[in-house]
């Protein structure tokens, strides 16, 4: 039978790729925005598009993420202790955690510069910043696989 913290930990998995995939999926629309930004019929689409993932699953999706995050901290820290917090492993992935809630919020002052039309972003900038979160995922997880291996 698995315990309450693999319960939790499987949630923030799967919190974890919603997050993503909003993460993912955001700048995308993004290049699609700046590359139609004079034919208001797109952009229209594309502004609700962008509001709804993030109000529907960006913004709920890290709050989740975050908080069962430290939940199993928590429960990790009752039974090793605080010096948990120190391992090269946690230090990576909180960090990583940090830089990724940190690119949620460019992304999200993003929305609405490029809804006033004030972004300066190009579209082949937004492709390149594309690839931020999938970066910071693969630091995560190795760092997270590399811990349960040992």
């Amino acid at each position: 039978m698995m315990s309450l913290y693999e319960w939790m930990r499987a949630l923030h998995i799967l919190a974890v790729i919603a997050l993503m995939a909003g993460l993912l999926y955001l700048p995308r629309l993004f290049v699609y925005h700046v590359k139609n930004s004079d034919k208001s019929d797109v952009t229209d689409v594309l502004e609700l598009m962008e509001t709804n993932l993030l109000k529907i699953i960006i913004n709920p999706s890290l709050i989740v993420v975050w908080l069962l995050g430290f939940f199993l901290l928590h429960i990790r820290a009752q039974s090793q202790g605080l010096s948990i917090l120190w391992e090269p492993w946690m230090l990576v992935k909180l960090i990583s955690a940090l830089v990724l809630t940190a690119y949620h919020g460019f992304l999200t002052n993003q929305t609405k510069k490029i809804k006033s039309g004030i972004s300066k972003i190009t579209e082949k900038e937004w492709r390149m910043l594309n690839e931020v979160p999938f970066v910071l995922a693969i630091i995560m997880v190795i760092s997270v696989v590399i811990e349960y291996g040992a």
